[in-house]
């Protein structure tokens, strides 16, 4: 979970699960409000569920896992498929526990869809930026120059913030 969601999550009254590798982000997310962190290298989510809702970046295989994990009623939302794109469904949990599954992504909107999205985001998070109940986390600003090595950084997975490319 992004370092903004679980402080949306938080600030909004849930309670916030999430997963992360590595001991040193269990300790960041903690900072940010997550009353429950797992180092996904050394546990296993599932035994901490059930789970209301699962807002997922890794898809793939892990939707197996996710669907096990909910609860009744329980809701999935798929917004990355960072271990790839199949993934085993048991329709008998889906369909007896009452599951709802969503996916979506911003890039195959339209520019209306995308201003709507914007103005929600105006409308209802960014007032918790600007009073400070959210903050947003800048790990480090590299020079457009150096995209590649931003690129690199973000694929090896252990930045904690933003990377940001910036003019000089």
């Amino acid at each position: 979970m992004s370092s903004t969601a679980i402080q949306i999550v938080k600030v909004l009254g849930a309670r916030v699960v999430t997963t992360v590798g590595g001991p040193e982000k269990v300790a960041r997310v903690r900072e940010l409000g997550a009353d429950v962190a797992i180092d996904r290298r050394t546990a296993d989510f599932t035994e901490h569920g059930p789970y209301d809702v699962i807002l997922d970046v890794i898809g793939g295989d892990y939707l197996e896992r996710n669907i096990r994990s909910l609860a009744t009623d329980g809701r999935l939302v798929v917004i990355g498929l960072q271990n790839g794109l199949d993934g085993r469904l048991d329709l008998a949990d889906l369909v007896f526990k009452r599951l709802s599954v969503h996916g979506t992504t911003l890039r195959t909107r339209s520019k209306e869809q995308k201003a709507a999205i914007v103005a929600q985001v105006r409308e209802q998070v960014w007032p918790m930026i600007e009073n400070g109940s959210v903050r947003l986390l800048v790990e480090d600003r590299l020079p457009m120059e150096e995209a590649s090595e931003a690129h690199r950084r973000m694929e090896a997975g252990g930045h904690t913030g933003k990377i940001l490319l910036v003019n000089d």
